[in-house]
């Protein structure tokens, strides 16, 4: 069952990034990606993540704990949205500094040179954080549950049901807010002059979007309107998404090779 549902959640995580990526409508190299995925992987599977985890919830308040809304979006705002986005950006500014660092044409397949760039880059980190944080997490603590309490078919099926909405969710989630940083990062590319200004903005408006999904349900007892709410910052969340590969479009020096765009262009006449 478990490579079973490893398998399946791989399967759903690469459509919902091929989703963005037909959005994005620019050309990446899948080994590009892929290596995105993978660093994010490491980052999470090795004792780095203790790092990030000792900034965010020992020196910063990440690890505040939560008796009301204010002090669970502020638990979220530093333990989950601004950790886990700067370590889901970590393989962008790799990519950026390798691009630079290498010559043509590698360079350009590596580096970050505009916002799609970004987008892409960390849409494809996020898919490797959504797998380790739902098949090692997440997934197997509710199948212990569940198991412990009514065997080990239903607890598969209970995990089953909780990995399908947390991969394909992972849209207007993780890959949402990550790739929104990455248009941000990519942004700070075309317009050094304002770059720390461009990475911070979009460093703190993903995370404060991260945090928001994670604490708007303690607004309500209810878990069926905690629910509704959810679904409202995820759709907020996914409108942010959108919204940047838009402009990211708009303003790519590579507009006339955009796959999406001629695409467009041609069902416009």
């Amino acid at each position: 069952p478990i490579p079973f549902m490893g398998m399946f959640a791989l399967f759903l995580a690469v459509g919902g990034f091929y989703v963005v990526y037909q959005l994005c409508g620019k050309e990446k190299p899948w080994w590009v990606l892929l290596a995105s995925c993978i660093v994010t992987i490491v980052i999470l599977i090795t004792p780095l993540v203790h790092i990030f985890f000792f900034i965010f919830r020992e020196i910063l308040p990440g690890g505040i704990k939560e008796t009301n809304f204010i002090t669970t979006f502020i638990h979220h705002l530093f333990g989950a949205g601004l950790m886990e986005e700067l370590l889901k950006a970590v393989p962008i500014f790799l990519a950026l500094f390798i691009g630079q660092k290498v010559k043509s044409p590698l360079r350009e397949k590596v580096g970050v040179w505009e916002p799609l760039d970004g987008i892409l880059l960390g849409a494809a980190s996020a898919v490797g954080f959504t797998l380790v944080e739902t098949l090692l997490l997440y997934v197997p603590k509710i199948i212990n549950q569940a198991a412990s309490q009514h065997g080990e078919s239903l607890g598969f099926l209970v995990g089953l049901q909780l990995l399908i909405p947390r991969i394909l969710g992972s849209i207007a989630g993780h890959m949402a807010y990550s790739g929104y940083f990455g248009y941000f990062i990519g942004l700070s590319i075309l317009k050094p002059s304002k770059r720390w200004e461009i990475l911070g903005i979009g460093y703190v408006t993903s995370s404060v979007i991260h945090a928001l999904w994670n604490s708007v349900g303690s607004l309500s007892d209810s878990p069926f309107v905690g629910t509704i709410l959810q679904c409202v910052a995820g759709l907020l969340g996914f409108g942010f998404l959108v919204a940047a590969i838009i402009k990211a479009r708009q303003i790519s020096p590579s507009r006339a090779q955009n796959f999406a765009t001629r695409f467009g262009d041609h069902n416009s006449y």
